[in-house]
Formats: C-alpha cells, structure tokens, sequence
C-alpha cells in the first residue's frame, strides 16, 4: 500500500512532458486482436490498465511484448480460436468490454464477462448490444456475460446510438470494419481517441470516413493487416497539468499536446484570465497574474470533459465567489466532493449540480481517492492547500497517471510517493 504527500507548493515553474493517451492505447490494443501479423504501438503509458489489457489480449491469444522503458508494445495473434474472456480480467477494467466488437469480427463469437473498473457510474453496456444487433449478431446475457454469434458474416446496417457513447462507437466501429457492407454510425462520439482508433485501423487497410464528426461509415473489408503506430498524447492528463498551472498560480510549459484536443478546457480557462499559449508541440500556461471563478457544464466532446470536471472544481474552491459545476454524463462523479470538505472546501451538491463558495485557502487533511480523476484532483488541492495533504488509495490514480509525482516535482511540486 502506498499513499501520496503533498505540502503547499506555489510557483511552478519549468516543463513537463504528456504522456499517451489511455484511453486511445487501451482500444487500439483491443483492435490489435483484428490484425493478421504484428502491431508495433509507439507512446504506450506504463499503467496499470495497460498491463490489465496485456494480460487480457495474452489470454485470448496474442503474443504481447511491451518495453515500458521505450513505451513500445508489440503484439500479435497467435491463437485465433479463443472467443472468451474472463471474469478474472474484465472485472479489473471497464475498457475491457471492448475486446468484443474485434472478436466478433475476426473469430465470428465472443463471450465476455460483464467488465468491472471506476465506480462512478452505472455506464452500461446497451449500446454497444444494440449496435451489434443491428449488424445480425445473435446477442445473450446470462450468468454474468455476455455472448454474441453468428454465422457467415456479420451485415453492414444504419446504426443510431441513442447518446453518443465513446466505448460503444470503438466496439462497433472495430465490428464493422470486417462486416459484408457498409456500416453507418449515426451519433457518434466524436473524442481525438476515436480518430485516432480510425487512424489504426485506416493503417491497417480498413475503409472509415467521418471519425471525429457524429456519422461514422465503415465499408467492410476481407482483412487486416498488422501495422506501426503512434498513439496520440493524453488530453485529460495535459488538462490536469494545466489546472496544476492556473490553481498555484504559476506559469509552466506542457510538452506533447495537441491543443485542439483541449479547446473546451482552453476556453474556460482563458475565460478565468489564465494565459494559454500554444507552441511546438506543447503549450505554455500562464497564471502569474491570478484567475476568476467560471462555470462549467460536462458534455460529451466537443463540450468539456467530465475527466477534468474534478480537478476544474479544486480550483474554483479558492476562488472568490459562488460558481456551479453541473455534471451530465456520470451520476456518481461528485464522490470525491466529501473528500475535498474535509480540506475545508464550501461545496453543496444539488443533484448533477454543485455550488461552489470559494474559500482563501484549502487545509490539509487526510482523504482517500474515490476514483482515478478525483485522485488527481485531490493532488491539486495539496498543491495549495496549508500544511500537509496524504492522499491514501492511490492505485486509482496509477490507473491513468504515469509517475505524476515526478513530473510535478519535475516542476517543483512538493508531493511524495510512501509506503504505508
């Protein structure tokens, strides 16, 4: 068991670097099961979720091999007969669920163990079984899993997710990509991890248009093939960092972001005073000068991300005056508020809604991290907070962070990793 240590730390200064996204190499690890040869994936983060999807894709046949100094992956399909993944696995990560949608392509069935992973909402799996419906999958749950087969070949149909759901986008759109026909995907999630899903599978010879935008088409081919590729940077880990800038009142360049990916988060904080500048490759915040209080409502992309909605919040319990946080796409994400009171903050949770009256300064206390991006927020409020923070249950924070400890004190954060 290990806990973080953070103390009060004003004035950062300096650089850090963004590592990739995970939430873009877990799927495209999953697509790798679609391949026939190897996959070569660069700027693959050395997590905890990735090593759970490295054990999931060795169980179901795939010889893996990841260089977590290099942050290269290799994998490829050895055994192609394997159609089931187990509940030991897909209990310790949701993303697991989308390892689905590639075996159904490629090995025509699949039985997977209803997945487990944050518990900040019910986020079900319904889409993703309509979806494959719609394609002529015969689909049954029972007995804790769900089972999808079929014979010959899955159909090409028009599909209307009825919210625009990134996981059940990724499961169908990797289903479609070997299916007789064209696949039409309406309503779909547009978030830079789907692009970038699309850009693997484009590489590997399947036929996609519109990734990014609400309509999605998928022309099936025969086959796909093995291929290299760069998984793009992490946007919730890059906007992390840029609340760390803008809530210590510092000025810090951020290496390895695409700033279109941020724009929401960009625009808020620059409607707070917050200085953002983009440059090669990176970006420069600059707080030096303070920040206002704003409100903000979570969307599905291109609105601002519920996975900065969390840490967006520590920086408005500091701030003068009363603003609301409205969140619309998790029923469980304000379960870290309590955690953030017992700091001294002034939070009223009114449903998916939160009043916050900002308070000079936050104290430190002892608190636990409720799931992974509250984890980070919590870091956040250590940061500026009097006296000494000890965050416990960081294994939620490992699943999506790598080493955030060092690269802030790369900056000159005074937090600490310690065994308990």
């Amino acid at each position: 068991m290990e806990k973080f240590v953070v103390e009060t730390s004003p004035n950062l200064e300096g650089s850090l670097r963004v590592s990739g996204a995970k939430n873009s190499v877990l799927i495209i690890m999953a697509a790798s099961l679609l391949a026939e040869g190897e996959c070569v994936i660069e700027d693959v983060p050395d997590l905890l979720d990735v090593h759970v999807m490295i054990d999931l894709l060795r169980s179901l046949g795939s010889e893996v091999n990841y260089d977590a100094q290099k942050e290269q992956l290799r994998t490829r399909v050895m055994d192609a007969t394997i159609t089931d993944a187990s509940y030991e696995l897909t209990n310790r990560m949701r993303a697991s669920i989308v390892v689905m949608g590639p075996l159904l392509a490629r090995r025509k069935r699949a039985n997977v163990a209803l997945p487990g992973g944050c518990p900040i909402g019910a986020r079900p799996i319904d889409l993703h079984l309509k979806g494959f419906r719609r394609l002529g999958v015969n689909v049954e749950i029972g007995h804790g899993s769900v089972e999808g087969v079929f014979e010959d070949h899955m159909i090409g149909n028009n599909i209307y997710l009825d919210f625009p759901s990134v996981g059940a986008t990724e499961n169908i759109l990797m289903a479609a990509t070997l299916a007789k026909g064209t696949t039409t995907i309406e309503n779909a999630a547009q978030e830079p991890e789907i692009t970038d899903l699309a850009s693997f599978l484009t590489k590997m010879g399947a036929k996609i248009s519109g990734a990014g935008t609400s309509t999605i088409r998928i022309t099936g081919v025969e086959r796909l093939v093995g291929v290299r590729h760069q998984v793009i940077p992490d946007r919730i880990e890059a906007g992390t960092y840029m609340i760390a800038a803008a809530i210590t009142k510092s000025k810090i360049f951020i290496d390895n972001v695409v700033p279109t990916h941020l724009r929401p988060l960009i625009s808020k904080l620059e409607e707070a005073g917050v200085i953002v500048t983009p440059q090669a490759n990176g970006l420069v915040v600059d707080a030096l000068e303070g920040y206002t209080g704003v409100d903000i409502t979570t969307l599905p992309y291109p609105g601002f991300p519920t996975d900065l909605q969390a840490q967006f919040m520590v920086m408005l319990t500091v701030c003068e005056g009363l603003h609301t946080v409205r969140e619309t796409i998790f029923e469980n994400r304000f379960m870290y508020v309590n955690e953030l009171m017992r700091m001294g903050a002034k939070i009223r949770i009114d449903g998916s809604s939160a009043m916050v009256k900002g308070v000079s300064h936050l104290e430190g206390a002892q608190v636990r991290s409720t799931d992974l991006r509250a984890g980070s927020a919590l870091i956040l409020a250590g940061l500026v907070a009097t006296g000494t923070t000890e965050i416990s249950e960081i294994y939620h924070i490992d699943r999506g962070f790598v080493s955030i400890e060092k690269k802030l004190q790369g900056i000159g954060a005074n937090i600490r990793r310690v065994s308990i």
